[in-house]
């Protein structure tokens, strides 16, 4: 059997990245806290004219249920809910938390905490081959601020890169103490800005997305173990 051809979404705050099984290398498209549903499909469909795909795989900022957005996402614009994606691209399709996408790209085995350090915080979970999704971001951390408002974007750009590295650190030995993990999978735009990782923590790949979003219309050996890894990731 011929193995689907896969359109890569990845939503983020600050670009959109494209990608497909035959494009590899993302296309970056301008996000930003304007950037609605309508926009977004608009856009991709503009820059992926001519490219060959069967099915979609859309990784989103917020929490996720039955392949379907159920919460707006804080970092960009309206409309994102109800948005009929099927019929805009025409073909079959995946939602799956961006966080998730991530760590599925990059999962290896075991029990693996992913960390995306980008312009918020995502986060998900795989334990032996069954993604889970979380929501830690909006949790409270410290002086009434939360794990984002510290190692987001807003938290780096506030508190500088030295004090922002040190913040990142506790929270990574904090949580995978909580999550009872082996590994830490460390992503998002601002991770490579880290230093003298623990050797428990990974330094995500930026391809990790990209994998993740082919993997979910993967069955076999080179996906985790489960039949649906879409309806498995949005539990949150």
């Amino acid at each position: 059997m011929q193995e689907m051809k896969v359109l890569v979404i990845d939503i983020g705050g600050t670009n959109v990245k494209v990608a497909s099984t035959d494009n590899l290398v993302p296309i970056k498209i301008p996000s930003g806290p304007t950037m609605t549903a309508e926009q977004m499909t608009t856009d991709v469909l503009a820059a992926t004219k001519g490219w060959a795909y069967d099915c979609v795989s859309i990784g989103y900022p917020g929490p996720v249920v039955h392949h379907r957005p159920i919460a707006e996402p804080h970092n960009l614009g309206g409309g994102w809910v109800d948005f009929p994606y099927e019929k805009a691209f025409g073909k079959p399709l995946r939602f799956i938390n961006d966080a998730a996408m991530q760590a599925l790209g990059g999962y290896k085995s075991g029990r693996m905490l992913f960390l995306g350090t980008g312009t918020g915080l995502g986060s998900a979970m795989i334990v032996d081959g069954l993604v889970i999704s979380l929501e830690l971001a909006h949790l409270p951390y410290k002086k009434g601020l939360t794990y984002e408002e510290y190692i987001g974007l807003a938290g780096l750009e506030r508190r500088g890169v030295k004090r922002w590295r040190k913040s990142v650190l506790d929270i990574i030995s904090r949580l995978k103490a909580a999550m009872v993990c082996e590994t830490v999978l460390l992503g998002g735009g601002n991770a490579k800005m880290m230093k003298d990782l623990p050797d428990h923590v990974i330094l995500g790949a930026n391809t990790n997305a990209i994998d993740g979003g082919i993997k979910l219309w993967q069955d076999g050996s080179t996906s985790p173990k489960q039949k649906n890894p879409a309806k498995k990731a949005s539990k949150s």
